[in-house]
């Protein structure tokens, strides 16, 4: 009966505790106006059965059930419709510009760095509903995989279309790669832009310099967050391709220019993070997520539709239906 019903003034519960007591007040009336009469035999006594007397209780029954729905419409029952609307005050641009050279292949994180790289960014991605993302490779050139969106789904199948190929030229160009991703942000009208930029490497091709790179994403107000994607000391990593096409693996330094990619977090008012291993890179995700938060406001409706009206009426038929009983079927014994 109460489900989805809410109490406005509980406190007129409390009431409820008298009805046990009004029961034994009845008890104790109904015993001290009852009375006795005690004779040596019933013989010479016509004896009726009548249905009457046994009922009369229910007089008492029906008041105590109207006194209960009084109660409970004091309590002021009333059922809660909660509808929101939320509306992004402010929204972010956010473009990720993913290292897709052949050191991305290396295994010093499970099952190599590119996977667990869309593995993790896959969830960033899911967990920025109110934002536009974008997608920039790079190697030794860049290119743009998805412009700026909304619809997270193509960012997602794009994103999981990213693998290493030999149709982009060979290397690391973290100034092209920055560059791009500057190119796709720079028209943008949202209040805030951002750069994720990863790269396990050093900047060695490309036509773009790093500094110039980081220079046009401080004119056109782009936070750049710069991520070194690789483990300490060695790791395995193809050093050549075998006739049959796959990748033969080997110990190789591991080298990346932390220095660099400090800097242009610096430069652009963002922050560099090194990825070690897979944990660490979902560390380093959610770290930017927290750092840039979307600004929502929700507002929230509320639709009250009282009941008490409901218990009211239901006390008000038993007190009538009692009333009646009293005057008419249960006169005489009343």
């Amino acid at each position: 009966m109460f489900e989805g019903i809410e109490f406005l003034n509980i406190e007129f519960f409390w009431l409820l505790l008298l009805l046990p007591l009004a029961m034994l007040w009845y008890l104790f009336k109904y015993k001290g106006q009852t009375a006795e009469l005690k004779i040596s035999t019933l013989k010479g006594f016509k004896i009726t059965n009548s249905w009457l007397p046994k009922f009369k209780h229910l007089l008492f029954v029906f008041r105590l059930v109207a006194l209960t729905f009084l109660i409970i419409a004091l309590a002021r029952p009333r059922t809660v419709d909660v509808s929101s609307k939320t509306k992004t005050t402010r929204g972010i641009d956010i473009v990720m510009a993913i290292d897709v050279s052949a050191s991305m292949l290396a295994r010093d994180l499970k099952p190599n760095r590119l996977e667990a790289l869309k593995n993790v960014a896959s969830e960033f991605i899911k967990g920025r509903p109110n934002d536009r993302i974008g997608l920039v490779e790079y190697a030794g050139e860049s290119y743009t995989k998805t412009p700026i969106t909304s619809d997270k789904s193509i960012v997602l199948r794009s994103l999981g279309d990213i693998k290493y190929n030999t149709i982009i030229e060979g290397g690391t160009a973290i100034g092209m790669g920055l560059a791009t991703a500057v190119n796709r942000l720079k028209d943008s009208k949202a209040k805030s832009k951002v750069i994720i930029l990863l790269t396990d490497g050093v900047n060695n091709s490309g036509a773009i310099n790093p500094t110039i790179a980081s220079e046009l994403a401080v004119e056109f107000g782009i936070k750049t967050y710069t991520i070194g994607l690789g483990t300490n000391g060695m790791a395995l990593s193809p050093i050549q391709i075998k006739p049959n096409g796959e990748f033969q693996y080997g110990r190789v330094q591991v080298e990346i220019d932390e220095a660099l990619l400090k800097e242009i977090a610096q430069v652009t008012g963002g922050k560099y993070f090194r990825a070690t291993n897979n944990k660490k890179l979902v560390e380093i995700y959610n770290e930017i997520n927290k750092l840039e938060k979307t600004e929502v406001e929700e507002f929230k409706f509320y639709n009250y539709e009282e009941k008490f009206r409901w218990f009211v009426c239901v006390a008000g038929v038993l007190l009538l239906i009692e009333l009646l009983l009293r005057i008419t079927i249960f006169r005489s014994f009343v």
